[in-house]
C-alpha cells in the first residue's frame, strides 16, 4: 500500500486549498507519484559550505558529481547565488538547528527542518532558504508558512530572539535565470488565530481523507508512476522530509 508521509511546514502550506477535497486530490497524486529528486543534497551542500567551513570550490566540485543532469545543473544553478549572499556577511558563527515539530493534531506532528542559524554581533538569524524554481508560497499560503514557523520560534528558547528571513531563490519569471530575494519575515502578515485554526482544520480533514483513498486502492499506485517518471520536471521537489 502506498504510505502518506507527513508533509513539512512548507509543503503544508503549498498544498493548502479551502476545500479539503481538493487536498485530499493533490496528496494522493503526490504520494503516488512521488518526483523522483529531491533537494537534500543541495541542503547537505550550504550545510558543508557555511556550517563546516569547506570551501566553495569542494562543495561545487561534489554537486559536480552528480549523475543526472537536470538535477545537477539545477543545483549549480543555485549555488553560486548561496555563497555571493553569505560570502558577503560576516557571522560570529554558524550553527545546525535540529528538527522540530507543529502539533497539528494528537496523531499529527508536521516536521520543520532549518538548515541552519547564524550569529553577527550578538543577534540571532535565522534563514529559511526556499529552493523552488517556481515559489508557490505567496500571499495566503506565505502567511500561513510564516505563521506556523513564527509559532515554533517563539515556543523555543533557543530561537525565539531570532530574526526571521526568507531567501527565495525561484525565478521571478518563466525562462528566466534564478534570482536571491530576501523577505523580512516581520513584514509577512500572519493569519489571526480563528482564521488559521480553520485552515489547520481543513489541512487535516484532506490529509485524513487522502490516507483513506489510499488505504481503499492500495494498487493504483504501481500503474500510474511510469506516467510521472516521463515527465517529471527538475522545478519540482520532494513533498515530504527525510526521515
Amino acid at each position: 500500500m502506498t504510505e502518506l508521509r507527513v508533509p513539512s511546514i512548507q509543503h503544508l502550506a503549498r498544498n493548502w486549498h479551502n476545500d479539503p477535497n481538493a487536498i485530499a486530490k493533490k496528496l494522493v497524486s503526490l504520494a503516488r507519484n512521488p518526483p523522483t529528486f529531491n533537494y537534500n543534497p543541495l541542503i547537505s551542500a550550504t550545510k558543508d559550505l557555511l556550517v563546516l567551513g569547506a570551501s566553495y570550490d569542494s562543495v561545487l566540485e561534489g554537486l559536480s558529481r552528480l549523475p543526472r543532469r537536470d538535477v545537477r545543473n539545477n543545483f549549480l544553478e543555485v549555488l553560486p547565488l548561496i555563497y555571493g549572499h553569505f560570502s558577503g556577511l560576516s557571522p560570529d558563527f554558524y550553527q545546525n538547528v535540529g528538527r522540530r515539530h507543529y502539533q497539528l493534531g494528537r496523531d499529527l506532528a508536521i516536521p520543520f527542518d532549518p538548515i541552519m542559524i547564524y550569529g553577527i554581533n550578538g543577534q540571532l538569524h535565522f534563514p529559511w532558504l526556499s529552493f523552488w524554481r517556481s515559489n508557490p508560497l505567496d500571499r495566503e499560503r506565505l502567511s500561513l508558512f510564516v505563521t506556523l514557523a513564527d509559532e515554533i520560534l517563539m515556543q523555543d528558547p533557543d530561537l525565539e530572539d531570532a530574526r526571521f528571513e526568507i531567501l527565495d531563490f525561484s525565478c521571478p519569471r518563466a525562462k528566466t535565470p534564478r534570482e536571491l530575494r530576501i523577505t523580512d519575515a516581520r513584514d509577512i502578515p500572519r493569519i489571526e488565530a480563528a482564521k488559521k485554526a480553520s485552515m489547520l482544520e481543513t489541512f487535516a480533514q484532506g490529509f485524513l481523507m487522502a490516507k483513506s483513498i489510499l488505504a481503499a486502492d492500495p494498487a493504483a499506485a504501481s500503474q500510474e508512476r511510469p506516467q510521472r517518471e516521463r515527465n517529471i520536471h527538475p522545478g519540482q521537489d520532494d513533498l515530504f522530509p527525510p526521515e
